[in-house]
């Protein structure tokens, strides 16, 4: 198993985000947040790489994952340690001949036909949400907590967690946060350890309840 499949098992806080200040992103992470997905829709590749640039620094000196929302081609060039992509985004094959091997991918999934489905892809993860209804994902319906437990067998931190999820992703939480520091500890303690360390990589055991 890879260092970056390794980091992602023990992961437990997935923060998503577009371009935010180095002291935001610096604060999160020293709260532990363990995975940050940077999320820039329709800004130019230079921009995305320059804001991928800090990112990536802040990630590793935290030795947290860097994962790129929605372009597995600017990856590399972006120092990420992977790609999540939608429903509605470049097909999973294409993603991971474009990211190779050693990087991961992850994919959001809105249905219990599409967990299905991803089981028999080679992703990483799976995003299962956004399990209450948000502002950052318009025209998305929440899909409750029933999705997360159909994953997890095939809303608060709390209930996200006791339906079966391995860590929380969230946005609003962390980027409206007065302290993120502090807010990303007090999510950090709602969510246990994750014991699961023989799942295999390319099988997506390891899901994501997104608040």
């Amino acid at each position: 198993m890879t260092d970056r499949r390794k980091r992602l098992l023990a992961a437990r806080l997935y923060l998503v985000c577009d371009s935010q200040p180095d002291a935001f992103l610096e604060a999160a992470l020293r709260g532990g947040v363990d995975i940050v997905q940077l999320r820039m829709k329709d800004c130019t590749d230079a921009r995305i790489l320059s804001t991928a640039a800090r990112f990536a620094a802040a990630c590793s000196k935290r030795n947290a994952l860097f994962i790129l929302n929605d372009r597995p081609d600017l990856v590399a060039h972006a120092g990420a340690d992977g790609v999540h992509v939608g429903q509605d985004d470049m097909p999973v094959e294409q993603a991971r001949a474009l990211v190779g091997s050693d990087r991961l991918v992850g994919l959001s999934t809105h249905s219990p036909a599409q967990v299905e489905k991803a089981a028999a892809q080679d992703v990483d993860y799976i995003g299962v949400g956004p399990v209450h209804a948000t502002p950052t994902k318009p025209g998305r319906p929440p899909v409750g907590l029933e999705l997360v437990r159909y994953a997890a067998e095939r809303a608060h931190v709390a209930s996200v967690i006791d339906a079966g999820a391995r860590r929380i992703a969230v946005v609003r939480a962390l980027t409206q946060a007065d302290d993120p520091e502090r807010v990303a500890r007090e999510l950090c303690s709602g969510v246990p350890p994750n014991k699961q360390q023989n799942a295999q990589p390319g099988v997506p055991r390891e899901r994501v309840g997104a608040t």
